[in-house]
């Protein structure tokens, strides 16, 4: 369980590939506090490290997770959004974030704002998930709050501090992200399907 505020910032290291699987090594500011065996969010897609050396660490993405996100398209040295698991006890600044990607999305738009940056996004509404003013949503990991919402988009305000200190800096028109939608929001669309 995590809660959609991004400790740091990462660096991919290394990538190898192993039959349908990939293995990605990931430099952070706090891997020596890592476990073998942690939940660890990359650009909110939770995976497991599986080894860890000196600044660095491993973790392995299944084709399931690389078919519905934009894992497979990372790079050496892309940028990756990080948080480890949440404390029980600990304060809940996000929201409830699961670090199960329900689908990818396009930036369509990306407009400054006196200050902070107006992020558009469009995905496919025919996979049931939906969006509402006001609601939580996660992108790349990073817990953000709905400004508008349409059938097919959504946009979110950035306020400079998650600008600076997340990949939404990198962020261009036309990239993809994961989305994780409101898992009570999940609920209640499934909820309305089964009763009509």
């Amino acid at each position: 369980m995590f809660t959609g505020i991004i400790e740091t910032i990462g660096t991919i290291k290394s990538l190898e590939k192993d039959g349908a699987n990939l293995h990605m090594e990931v430099t952070a500011l706090f891997t020596q506090e890592l476990k073998i065996d942690q939940s660890v969010a990359h650009n909110g897609v939770c995976l497991t490290v599986v080894s860890i050396k000196d600044t660095s660490y491993k973790v392995t993405a299944i084709k399931e997770t690389l078919d519905k996100t934009t894992l497979s398209s990372l790079e050496i040295g892309s940028p990756v959004n990080l948080e480890r698991g949440m404390k029980l006890g600990d304060r809940l600044d996000g929201h409830i974030v699961q670090g199960h990607v329900d689908q990818t999305a396009t930036c369509t738009a990306i407009n400054e704002a006196n200050g902070s940056w107006k992020f558009t996004f469009n995905y496919n509404s025919s996979l049931g998930n939906i969006t509402i003013e006001k609601g939580s949503i996660t992108i790349n990991g990073v817990s953000l709050t709905v400004v508008d919402s349409g059938k097919d988009f959504f946009s979110v305000a950035i306020i400079p501090f998650t600008y600076e200190h997340t990949t939404f800096k990198n962020l261009q028109k036309g990239d993809f992200v994961n989305l994780e939608f409101d898992v009570i929001g999940k609920y209640v669309a499934r909820l309305t399907q089964l009763s009509s």
